[in-house]
Formats: C-alpha cells, structure tokens, sequence
C-alpha cells in the first residue's frame, strides 16, 4: 500500500523557501513513486528519472513567486492554509518539469543543468540494455510520455494541496491560462524557427507568453487569488509579473550565448546551435538590416541554420551580437522592465515582509549568472 504524504511544517518556510520547496516535492514525488511500483517495475523506474530530474536541479523560482504572491495578498505564514499553499505551490514545479522535458526534445538538445536531457538519458539507456529498434526514438517516446506524466502530476499536486474549496476554484483561473500560454509559446517559438521570423515583436510574444507568464505573472497570481486578493492587488502583481517575467528571460537569453557553462550546465553558444530567434537575435538582425550589412546579416543567418557550429563560427556570432549593439540593447530592456516592474510594486502597497521579498526577487532573478 502506498503511504499518504506527511504534513509539512511551515514554521521556517520563509527563512528556507527552496529547501521546504524541495522537501515537500521529494515527498510527494515518494507517494507518486510507490504508486507506480504498483503497476510496474518498469514503470517505477522511469518515474524515478523523473524524480531525479525534477529533483536534480532548480531556483525553485516559481512556487518562491506563488508564495509571496499569497504572502501579499494576506496570507499567513503558519498553519494549515500555509503548509496548503506550499503544496499548492510545488505544482509549478512540475508543470515546469514538462516543459523542460519537451522542450529539450523539441531542441534535441544533449544536456539540462550540466546532465544529459531526459531523451538523451533513455537513448542511453536503450543502447545499454541492448533493446531492438532505433534508441533515439525510444528515448523521443519515454520523454513524451515522462513530460505529459509531470504534467498530469502538477495537475494532481494542486489539486490535492488541501486549499480551500473556495480558494482552489480562484487558482484555477491562472492555473489553466498558464498551461494554455507556455504551450502557445512553445508552438510560436517553433513556428518562428521554421519561418525564420526575425522581428523583435514575434522575439517578445514568445518571450511573454513562453516564460513571463508561467515563471513570474501567473504563480504569482495563483498564490495572490489562493489568498483571496482583490482586484487592485492582482492588477499590481499582474503588471510586476509580466515585467519581470519579460526580463528575466532576456536574461536568460544572454545567459543562453554567452553564460558560463560551469555555471549555466550548458555549452557556451547553445542557443545559437538550436537556431533560437531570441530578442537578442532580432536586434543584431534589425540593425544590421539598417546599415545594410549584408555580410552580418549573411554571418548570424547562416550560424542560425546550422546546429553543427564549430566554436570559432560562435565567437565571431558572438562578436557581432555584441558590434551590433544587441547586448547593450537587451541590458537596456532588461533594465526598464525592472523599473517599470518596482514602480508596479511600489504602488500596490504591500505589506512587509512581502513588498521587500519581491523587490529582492526581481534583482535576483534579472541580475544573475546562470
């Protein structure tokens, strides 16, 4: 039989977020584990590499976001609402987990957080137990089913939390617009590649729906209407969220082509190899179509379409990138979205401790290293 999930105390949660974060996850990810022992030894093996990789690795920023967002909008930092909505929280996680896994499939991609990628691990896996047939498909197949699993698996944690009747139908609400938008995003993320979409506008669509909205702007509102905010609240944290969500992706693109690989756990330049139409990208692009350069326009299209880059086509890239004033544009960005997202802060009021958490939060998650 498998062994329900003991309670959480959330006495220390705020003096130690990532740690209880981690803590209750390994927890349930135990209960969901021994449920699929039941079915399948098999099957309880690939649930504990999904185990592992959601485990492996992580700011654990989302559910942070979900917490102050409750946290702001009046709810308590202790009792059984509080251990309900760290639950609640930890779901992000998961959604999270899906989309990684997919993600780095769709990008065939070879390494996540310095490990190889979940296709990558079943590859291996195929080859090492000598299984018939073609092991990249296994492994296309075990990270389509693991990914919809961590999916179904958030879908579970929220709504198993223990929140309140009332409160869950409230998260609800940006509960499924985020699975709805990170999806979306992903699919024009894939169609700008295939059309070769250029455009800063097309760059910044996919950016707010693909990462603003399910990183920042809807866990912070899933812990805000779980609280029970008004609506003056929600408008706030909405405005904040997106800024944010916005910059901390452009972040992450920089990070992307010229983040450090010790700390990035990914090669130097990898977002140039996947042919990623990053912000970044599209300025270098767009003023290199203002001076007429044919030939940096020809050198960044060319490093787009070729996923074998040898390391010396990188740096020149990466050179241009920075000649071309698409660093300094995207800083720029980056730093009035993190403006434009404290003056939001500033007026909704918040009460302490949660206005000075989320003004730290918006510099970590915008000025970092990997």
């Amino acid at each position: 039989m498998v062994t329900e999930e003991t309670d959480i105390d959330p006495t220390v949660v705020e003096s130690d977020l990532p740690g209880q974060v981690q803590r209750s996850l390994a927890e349930y990810l135990r209960v969901r584990g021994a449920e699929a022992a039941e079915l399948d030894p098999a099957f309880e093996s690939a649930t504990g590499e999904l185990a592992e990789f959601v485990l492996g690795g992580g700011k654990r920023i989302r559910p942070t976001f979900a917490w102050w967002g409750w946290r702001a909008s009046g709810g308590t930092a202790t009792g059984e609402q509080a251990t309900a909505m760290l639950r609640a929280a930890t779901a992000l996680e998961l959604l999270q987990a899906c989309a990684l896994v997919h993600d780095d499939l769709i990008d065939d991609s070879d390494t996540r957080r310095g490990k190889p990628t979940m296709h990558r691990t079943f590859e291996q896996q195929h080859h090492a137990g000598g299984y018939r047939g073609d092991g990249g498909r296994f492994g296309m197949a075990a990270a389509v089913l693991l990914g919809d699993l961590a999916l179904s698996w958030a879908d579970d944690r929220l709504h198993s939390a223990g929140l309140p009747a009332e409160s869950l139908v409230r998260t609800l609400r940006p509960w499924q617009a985020m699975r709805t938008e990170v999806l979306a995003g992903q699919y024009l993320d894939v169609l700008g590649q295939f059309r070769e979409d250029e455009t800063p506008q097309a760059a910044l669509q996919i950016c707010r729906l693909k990462s603003a909205s399910y990183t920042v702007q809807r866990p912070l509102e899933l812990g805000a209407e779980a609280a029970g905010a008004d609506e003056s609240t929600l408008r706030a944290l909405r405005r904040f969220g997106s800024d944010i969500g916005v910059a901390f992706q452009l972040r992450d693109d920089l990070l992307g082509v010229f983040g450090d690989p010790e700390l990035t756990g990914k090669p130097a330049g990898d977002d140039l190899r996947e042919g990623k139409r990053t912000l970044l990208v599209a300025e270098a692009v767009a003023t290199a179509r203002e001076r007429d350069d044919r030939q940096a326009l020809d050198l960044l299209r060319g490093v787009l379409a070729d996923p074998e880059l040898d390391e010396t086509r990188i740096g020149r890239a990466m050179q241009l990138l920075t000649d071309l004033g698409a660093v300094d544009a995207v800083e720029k960005r980056i730093g009035e979205l993190t403006g434009s997202a404290m003056s939001a802060l500033e007026s909704a009021q918040l009460a302490e401790p949660a206005a000075t958490r989320l003004s730290e939060l918006a510099v970590a998650v915008t000025d970092r290293t990997r």
